[in-house]
């Protein structure tokens, strides 16, 4: 049985330095995050608010043993983006 879940945050205003992406580096402006969390695995992406393409958050994937872990690396991710300067967060 495989255990997952999704959470996604909206219109988030990147601070200073935007996310740091695999694919172009920083990004910055409004952005929204999706985070996947997978039989143990969080995936965090983010994309420009309205837009299609998602890219890949520096330091993603990274390990979560349980959905509540996965949920507050969500989270971290979503205070780190408003910090600016943002990769994904440690586990």
């Amino acid at each position: 049985m495989e255990t997952w879940a999704t959470w996604t945050t909206q219109g988030i205003h990147a601070g200073h330095g935007g996310v740091l992406t695999e694919e172009l580096g920083a990004i910055t402006g409004n952005l929204t995050l999706h985070t996947t969390w997978v039989e143990g695995q969080v995936k965090i992406t983010v994309q420009y608010t309205g837009a299609q393409d998602w890219f890949t958050v520096l330091g993603s994937p990274l390990p979560a043993a349980d959905e509540t872990t996965a949920r507050n690396l969500h989270q971290a991710m979503v205070e780190a983006t408003k910090a600016g300067n943002a990769r994904a967060p440690q586990a």
